[in-house]
């Protein structure tokens, strides 16, 4: 066992702050907790509600100064929504959202609170929106990860009369990185040149960050040689560009050269390292850097997790902690992924009782990270009880209990929950929603009718593109229902003819059904494509046997024979 006994001991730290928590994971969890009277969300909530109450109660101004300050006490507060709204009733009729300062002043508010659509219909009420509001609203999609609304929002700027300024550039440049959509992002970097903002080293910085998130590093490289002025930003964004696209000692010299490298300059590094493997080394960079943080132990725990090693993250965790460093969401959903990866559930335990002592179980990213690990622990109903908890969700959230009821065999219950997902305001189903549906379809021997509705829908109401798993999964459909016939010309449709998953997946609905024609199609298009052959011998030979064509069975089972191929043992990951 990795994890320490002050680690191990957490359970006995446990706050009744979160008590449904506390008495689930007593009952459920673990034996014995001695729960403790303290609350460090005391003084916290003690200070908001003194701020609500100085705010709602003062007098309503006819001074837009005033009211962008009172707009700005509930922005920054995080937790004054309903009275930051009743300002904006009062901005409405008193006509002050006219006003640009206070316009804007309420854009940001929704925005900071993660509600861009309310930010949006701020905007439109606006009679002649300014260029900070168009801004605001631009940065807002992008903060919130909808970078499509981003980038059509920029594109109605550059229709209207209002010039961009530099902030509009590197809110869509940030959008073409995250994209990749580097044609757009060379014609954002020619306007930024004609508009004569290239000079300036916060426009510098966020082309280097795009043209290394497109994967160009040699254009990175260029900016970044033509700056006058480089600050640590433009230093970190070059050695990140290289760590990105796997120039790791290119990343090094430029660290050699960085007049004065800091923390977040080190942990580019041990990232890219960790990135190819060499986790020996981003541990000796870890143990001699000055002043690592969360973010420099995180790197090291997701490295080892994403080389499939959750025993080396968990001794690093335990290091993390024994040394006092403080963890954050990251730590928590990076190493709650490799337990969940192994399925060990103890493990899990353990670090659900540090998520609750530190603080951290109301939050999204930690919730959906528990969520995925009990359910890939087997305890969905554990899962359930975390995700019904959690006071906020995301699309993540949904997806990760989606999936665990999935992976449970619980098909009901991915569909109930499909159906609230689908009226849940300011989400909507995503490829990875889809494709549980249809995994659940399958379970569920589900009409193949029904599932195709599901699977049109996904196209052409939610207009998501179908993947290589979303074709095997609609194929394994067909073969329960014996209609394999249809899976070539719906492979076809979907330009998927060159995958041989595909077709891996057909072969095996194959040998469901008991298509032959179709299986030998099948099977010559996975031997044209190179496309584990092993599998193509196992299920050919099972085939011709099972229509009594033993000499072609014979001459599979042969090939067997001569290529050394034999069938893999069946393996439990549950801890």
């Amino acid at each position: 066992m990795f994890l320490s006994k002050g680690l191990m001991n957490t359970k006995s730290y446990l706050s009744n702050h979160k008590h449904s928590q506390h008495i689930f994971l007593q009952k459920h969890l673990i034996t014995s907790s001695n729960f403790t009277q303290s609350n460090p969300f005391n003084s916290y909530s003690k200070h908001t509600s003194n701020l609500h109450e100085n705010v709602y109660h003062s007098e309503i101004t006819d001074n837009a100064y005033d009211l962008v300050h009172k707009i700005r006490e509930c922005t920054h507060s995080g937790r004054l929504h309903n009275h930051g709204q009743h300002l904006h009733c009062y901005v409405l009729r008193s006509g002050f959202i006219s006003d640009v300062y206070v316009s804007s002043a309420l854009i940001n508010f929704y925005v900071k609170l993660d509600l861009v659509k309310d930010a949006h219909k701020v905007f439109d009420e606006i009679p002649e929106p300014g260029l900070v509001a168009w801004n605001s609203l631009i940065s807002g999609y992008v903060r919130s990860g909808k970078f499509r609304q981003a980038l059509s929002l920029f594109l109605d700027l550059e229709r209207s009369s209002i010039c961009s300024d530099s902030y509009s550039y590197t809110a869509v440049l940030a959008v073409c990185g995250q994209l990749r959509f580097i044609q757009l992002g060379g014609t954002v970097h020619s306007m930024i040149v004609k508009s004569g903002v290239e000079c300036s080293s916060f426009v510098s910085n966020c082309l280097i960050d795009m043209y290394g998130k497109c994967e160009l590093v040699e254009d990175a490289i260029k900016i970044f040689d033509k700056m006058w002025f480089r600050d640590a930003v433009s230093w970190n964004s070059v050695i990140a560009a290289c760590t990105r696209n796997r120039r790791v000692e290119q990343a090094v010299g430029f660290l050699k050269q960085m007049p004065n490298p800091n923390t977040i300059s080190y942990n580019e590094i041990i990232t890219g390292i960790a990135q190819v493997g060499n986790m020996e080394k981003a541990v000796e960079i870890l143990s001699t850097m000055p002043n690592p943080n969360s973010s420099s132990w995180n790197s090291i725990i997701t490295g080892y997790v994403n080389r499939n090693n959750p025993r080396s993250a968990l001794k690093v965790f335990d290091q993390m902690h024994l040394n006092g460093v403080r963890m954050d969401g990251f730590t928590f959903s990076s190493i709650l992924s490799g337990v969940a990866r192994v399925g060990a559930h103890r493990w899990g335990t353990l670090i659900h009782c540090c998520v609750v002592k530190l603080g951290f179980d109301e939050c999204v990213v930690v919730g959906s990270a528990l969520i995925d690990m009990y359910s890939k622990c087997g305890q969905v109903n554990a899962a359930e009880f975390i995700f019904e908890s959690l006071p906020d969700k995301n699309l993540v959230t949904w997806n990760a209990m989606i999936s665990g009821f999935a992976h449970n065999e619980n098909s009901t219950k991915v569909i109930e929950l499909f159906e609230q997902l689908k009226h849940t305001k300011d989400l909507q189903p995503d490829g990875i929603t889809f494709l549980n549906v249809l995994s659940a379809c399958w379970h569920n021997k589900t009409p193949l009718e029904v599932a195709t509705r599901y699977f049109e829908s996904m196209i052409h109401d939610y207009q998501i593109d179908p993947t290589v798993e979303h074709c095997s999964c609609m194929i394994r459909l067909m073969g329960h229902e014996g209609e394999v016939w249809r899976a070539e010309g719906m492979i076809k449709r979907l330009g998927f003819e060159s995958c041989g998953g595909v077709w891996r997946a057909l072969l095996a609905a194959c040998g469901v059904c008991g298509d032959l024609k179709v299986a030998e199609t099948a099977a010559q298009k996975m031997v044209d494509l190179e496309s584990d052959g092993e599998f193509v011998y196992v299920m050919m030979s099972n085939i011709y046997a099972r229509f009594g064509k033993w000499e072609d069975a014979g001459a599979m089972r042969k090939m067997m024979r001569d290529k050394n191929v034999s069938k893999e043992a069946g393996y439990s990951r549950i801890e």
